[in-house]
């Protein structure tokens, strides 16, 4: 991973968590991990990055959550001026053309389907 900030998880599954964190130990991926276990979650880390904690280098974001949607999350993200830069990875379950076209119309940098 480019840079040594951190890699922010935005997933409601425990076990999809634990092997995303297991495939970046394998790669021997080393920034710290921090994980948002629903919407609500994740949006309560927007005020903590405003007041200076290090944002994250990516952030893997489920669109299927529970509270606050994916792409309500997305949107936030991506509506802040200081935070739109970071990269979004839309990992979803989702096939759905218009949760594709959404995500990529607020600005998702990549979607991919989870198997």
């Amino acid at each position: 991973m480019t840079g040594n900030g951190p890699i922010f998880i935005v997933e409601d599954n425990p076990m999809d968590v634990d092997l995303t964190v297991r495939a970046f130990r394998r790669r021997k991926v080393t920034n710290p991990v921090e994980i948002a276990r629903d919407g609500e979650e994740a949006l309560a880390w927007l005020p903590r990055w405003e007041a200076g904690e290090q944002v994250p280098v990516v952030i893997l974001l489920d669109l299927k959550l529970p509270k606050v949607s994916g792409l309500e999350v997305l949107r936030r993200l991506k509506d802040h001026a200081d935070l739109r830069r970071i990269p979004v990875v839309v990992l979803t379950t989702s096939t759905e053309e218009k949760d594709v076209q959404s995500a990529y119309s607020l600005g998702a940098n990549s979607y991919i389907v989870k198997p």
